[in-house]
């Protein structure tokens, strides 16, 4: 696996020179695999919303740099417009930015801008459509009749037709009820594991986190306080709660049966894990009774 974004001592300052000038990202230094789902957590204040916009030029580096798929954006004779056909960038509330008279025509925005061909572009609206769970008689209508959730995944779909090898996602389902919520973001998971794309998924929620991304960047005041796999990073539950952090609720279950005494591990962060775990457990103390582990399905959420 090839790695696909590279951050080397990168630092961000708003307003440089200002008497409100602002420190948002400081020595940051990462990197991310081509095909990785990457949950990035933090408070409110943290730096995550500027650091993805980095991934697509949004931002422009104070120092340091961001290398995408090797290359500097910012380097003399690089063109930064092919890196946003290359970063899809989702934003907060997505929905606001739908213009075009029919959902099909804004789903075609971002492709046509490529020069595409008329057919291409029509595949890819297609495609697009179908990965987020639009109907296809929903394609010829306005985007503004439609309801919220629905004018969400009109917003997603257009980025995903550009067919971005880099999909970043500012909590998508922000605003949601809970059913459009778990409907977004399965939708997001499965676009993930059909197409194979790199996902950088950015929420405050770590059930989402836990349930979805395989690896953890933890942002802490302006910097990265952790970046592992979402077992190791859940596993340091106490550390994430000493930043402000909150952690699953499953999570505080064990970490909370831990200081009662108990032998058990704290790095559960699903329902299915805390299942297995348990009958693990059980099995461990009744031999006599011991209970089948397919009634828990490891990891799997």
């Amino acid at each position: 696996m090839s790695e696909i974004i590279r951050c080397e001592h990168l630092r961000y300052v708003y307003n440089p020179g200002l008497p409100d000038e602002t420190v948002a990202l400081n020595d940051v230094n990462f990197s991310i695999q081509e095909g990785d789902f990457v949950g990035i957590i933090g408070s409110t204040g943290s730096g995550k919303s500027t650091l993805i916009g980095h991934f697509n030029g949004l931002n422009r580096p104070t120092s340091g740099r961001i290398l995408i798929d090797g290359r500097d954006m910012w380097s003399e004779g690089e063109d930064l417009r092919s890196f946003r056909f290359l970063v899809g960038l989702v934003f907060q509330y997505p929905e606001y930015q739908l213009f075009e008279e029919t959902c099909a025509r804004d789903i075609a925005f971002g492709p046509r801008n490529m020069g595409l061909e008329e057919a291409e572009i029509q595949r890819r609206v297609r495609e697009a459509a179908d990965f987020v769970g639009l109907a296809p008689e929903l394609l010829e209508r306005s985007p503004f009749e439609l309801s919220g959730g629905q004018k969400r995944r009109v917003a997603i779909a257009g980025v995903m037709a550009m067919e971005p090898r880099i999909l970043v996602l500012d909590e998508p389902a922000a605003g949601l009820d809970p059913e459009g919520r778990d409907t977004i973001l399965n939708q997001i998971r499965a676009y993930h594991k059909k197409t194979g794309v790199t996902v950088v998924l950015v929420s405050h929620s770590m059930e989402d986190i836990a349930k979805y991304a395989d690896k953890v960047l933890v942002m802490h005041r302006a910097g990265v306080a952790m970046y592992d796999t979402v077992e190791n990073i859940f596993a340091r539950a106490p550390e994430l709660l000493d930043l402000g952090l909150s952690v699953p609720q499953v999570t505080q279950i064990f970490l909370r049966l831990k200081q009662m005494g108990l032998d058990i591990p704290t790095d559960v962060y699903t329902m299915p894990y805390a299942v297995k775990t348990v009958l693990k457990a059980w099995n461990a103390r009744h031999p006599d009774r011991a209970l089948p582990l397919e009634r828990g399905d490891g990891h799997a959420s």
